[in-house]
């Protein structure tokens, strides 16, 4: 019998696999996707909330405050791009402008510095937001981060530490049994003493396995635009409009790859909707330009949607089930959950130690195995690199100048990826202007070498997303 198995792996299961992975347990990670989070964990704005906008004595407001202060030494232990730039709740009428108030209260019961600016210092700050702003609440905490790389070296730090993940299994039951769970998959059956439920979206399904949740979880859909890295200058900080009852409302903000992402909108959807219509992205676009008029939506590269799980009692359940108390329950876990995770994390392994009383492995780092940096291709230090490796002198996606080797490098970690979207989230191939109609035959071939497929077995994604429908080359070398 293992001791923990975890169901999702998206940031909040990564998280909790990665600060559980310094006991002497055996854990194993089970997640239905074919990569780490690639659902709610993916498709959001990247940003990491100061904490001021949740009900004050909130779960939400606790682990978002918490959460925000721990992502500095997070990002420094795995070697993650994240940057507090702050944000600006902007207000455009007197009306708006006491709500800013009433936030200002809100933040300092939250315990969270925040100003409130008149709007010559709006504009001194943030040039090309329009002239017809009232004011705004600056949260100098607030910052941006890349979540892709957050899952992944969450998990190849944990995985370093004997880890177990299972990638492509999809919990189909859960049975108690003596001393723990039975938990039935698509391919095997697990027993472990501690089930930890991080599933995300699928949370409702999973602990309906056990017994009746006490709550509902309504998937909601948000629609994004993403800007091209046309200007670094172009805005500094992650503007907000006023919040509502449907969340925090459209954003513009930077990233850390210098894209910008304008959006989202929230509306009641399915769970496995990730289209995008013109309507709702008219909205966003509507509501954007009263912030910045100049936004130049021709820079636009692609538009995305992510779904999140809002629950029917508005804030997040952390818990030991009432009925199986070994049986943990996260559930509803939307905005601010990217900015809250390491503290909800952090909750949970407190939880599990309650329960296991494991002891702690003599030799473990928070520290990631470093990731080496390939510099400015002009500098000394890449020409000598090159010519000691030429590989990383073929670039392979020209829009975000990524070279062969550092692809390949790639497969030399404890978790590589399988399928280009897995190459894309780790490297950002693909991620530029041509959205992968120039690089991705590169990587197919790369993929191809180094995980000894065939070109009709190598994936985009998920089940059923190959590239290629016949190689022609390998049928004739067959023939022959």
């Amino acid at each position: 019998m293992e001791d923990v198995i975890i169901i999702g792996a998206g940031v909040i299961g990564s998280f909790i696999a990665h600060d559980l992975c310094k006991y002497q347990l055996s854990i194993h990670v089970i997640e239905k996707e074919d990569d780490v989070g690639n659902v709610t964990s993916m498709a959001n704005s990247a940003i990491i909330h100061s904490g001021y906008d949740p009900l004050s004595h909130s779960k939400k407001a606790y682990y978002n405050v918490k959460g925000n202060e721990m992502y500095t030494k997070v990002t420094e232990d795995l070697d993650i791009p994240f940057s507090r730039i702050g944000s600006l709740t902007l207000a455009f009428s007197n009306e708006e402008m006491e709500e800013l108030k009433k936030l200002q209260q809100r933040a300092t019961e939250n315990g969270v510095i925040v100003r409130l600016l008149a709007k010559e210092e709006v504009l001194e700050l943030e040039p090309s937001i329009s002239s017809s702003v009232y004011g705004a609440l600056e949260a100098p905490s607030a910052g941006i981060i890349n979540p892709f790389l957050l899952c992944t070296r969450l998990m190849e730090h944990a995985i370093d530490y004997n880890v177990h993940l299972h990638l492509g299994e999809e919990v189909v039951n859960i049975l108690p049994i003596s001393g723990g769970y039975q938990v039935v998959t698509n391919r095997q059956k697990y027993e472990a003493k501690v089930v930890i439920n991080a599933a995300g979206m699928g949370a409702y399904q999973i602990t309906s396995f056990l017994e009746k949740p006490s709550y509902h979880l309504t998937p909601r859909k948000g629609e994004y635009f993403v800007l091209d890295h046309f200007d670094p200058f172009f805005l500094r900080h992650t503007l907000f409009t006023l919040p509502s009852k449907k969340g925090k409302g459209v954003l513009i903000s930077p990233t850390t790859s210098m894209n910008f992402l304008v959006g989202p909108s929230s509306e009641p959807s399915s769970e496995d909707d990730n289209r995008t219509d013109n309507e709702t992205l008219m909205m966003i676009r509507e509501q954007a330009l009263k912030m910045i008029p100049n936004i130049p939506f021709q820079e636009t590269i692609r538009v995305f949607a992510g779904v999140r799980p809002t629950i029917s009692t508005h804030d997040f359940i952390i818990r030991h089930s009432r009925k199986n108390p070994h049986f943990i329950e996260l559930a509803g876990i939307e905005s601010p959950g990217l900015a809250s995770a390491p503290m909800i994390s952090k909750k949970v392994e407190g939880m599990v130690k309650r329960i296991l009383h494991p002891k702690r492995k003599e030799h473990y780092s928070s520290k990631i195995k470093k990731y080496p940096k390939f510099p400015h291709f002009l500098s000394n230090k890449a020409q000598k690199m090159i010519k000691e490796n030429p590989l990383y002198g073929k670039i392979i996606c020209r829009c975000e100048k990524v070279s062969e080797q550092e692809i390949r490098d790639l497969f030399q970690r404890s978790f590589y990826p399988t399928t280009i979207k897995g190459v894309k989230k780790r490297l950002r191939t693909g991620f530029g202007k041509c959205q992968g109609g120039m690089c991705q035959p590169l990587i197919l071939r790369i993929l191809k070498e180094e995980l000894a497929k065939k070109a009709t077995e190598v994936r985009y994604d998920g089940e059923n997303s190959e590239i290629v429908k016949e190689d022609l080359k390998e049928k004739t070398h067959d023939e022959n």
